[in-house]
C-alpha cells in the first residue's frame, strides 16, 4: 500500500465533536465514486483516485437541524456531502441570519478554510440526516507528499474550482453595482456558488 494508515480519531476534529463519527471514509468510496458527476472537485478522478483520496478522510452523520459548521469558528478542513442537505446562513449587518444558499450531495464546503485556516463565514446546518466526508489540512499534506500524482491533482481541481468560483462572484458582482441591487436580491441557489467555499 502507498500510504500510511490513518487511524480515525473522533476527537479529531473539535468543531465537530457533537456530531455521530463513522470513522474512515474508505468504506465509502463507492459512495463517493458514486457522486463525481456532481462533483466539481471529483470530476476528473478515476474510481482507483477516489479510493486513495477515501483513506485520507473520516466520515460524520449530523442529525436534521444540527449545526455542522458556524460562522467564525475556526477551521482546517473541507467538506464534501455524501447523502442530506444542508441550509447555508450568513448573518447580515443587524446580526439576522440570510439564508445563502441550500447544498446538496456531491457539493464540497469549507475548501478556503483548509487552506487559509481563516474562521468560518457562514454557518452550516443539517436540513435533514446529513453524512459527509472530512478532509483537512493535514491530511492534504500527507497526500501531496506520500501520493504526489493524487497530490497534485487534488490542488489544480481546487485552484481551478475556487477560479471559476471567484469569477462567477466577480461577474455576480458587478452585475449588482450595475444593477443597484444586494445580495439577497440573487436565488438563493445564485447566491451560494460566491460563498460556499469560503466556508
Amino acid at each position: 500500500m502507498g500510504w500510511t494508515e490513518r487511524k480515525p480519531m473522533a476527537d479529531h476534529y473539535a468543531h465537530l465533536h457533537h456530531l455521530e463519527f463513522l470513522g474512515d471514509a474508505a468504506r465509502f468510496s463507492a459512495q463517493i465514486h458514486a457522486l463525481i458527476p456532481k462533483c466539481t472537485l471529483l470530476e476528473n478522478f478515476s474510481h482507483a483516485e477516489v479510493r486513495t483520496l477515501a483513506h485520507f478522510m473520516v466520515v460524520y452523520r449530523a442529525d436534521g437541524s444540527a449545526e455542522i459548521l458556524r460562522e467564525g469558528d475556526g477551521g482546517d478542513f473541507m467538506l464534501m456531502i455524501l447523502e442530506g442537505r444542508v441550509e447555508v446562513r450568513k448573518r447580515d449587518r443587524w446580526n439576522t441570519p440570510q439564508l445563502i444558499a441550500t447544498v446538496d450531495p456531491g457539493k464540497t464546503l469549507g475548501e478556503m478554510s483548509m487552506i487559509d485556516g481563516e474562521p468560518r463565514f457562514a454557518t452550516c446546518t443539517a436540513l435533514d440526516t446529513v453524512v459527509f466526508a472530512v478532509l483537512d489540512r493535514e491530511s492534504l499534506a500527507r497526500i501531496i507528499v506520500e501520493q504526489p500524482m493524487l497530490g497534485a491533482k487534488i490542488l489544480m481541481e481546487l485552484v481551478l474550482m475556487l477560479s471559476q468560483r471567484l469569477r462567477s462572484t466577480s461577474s455576480r458582482l458587478l452585475g449588482l453595482l450595475g444593477g443597484d441591487a444586494g445580495m439577497g436580491d440573487l436565488p438563493a441557489e445564485e447566491r451560494g456558488g460566491a460563498v460556499t467555499d469560503a466556508l
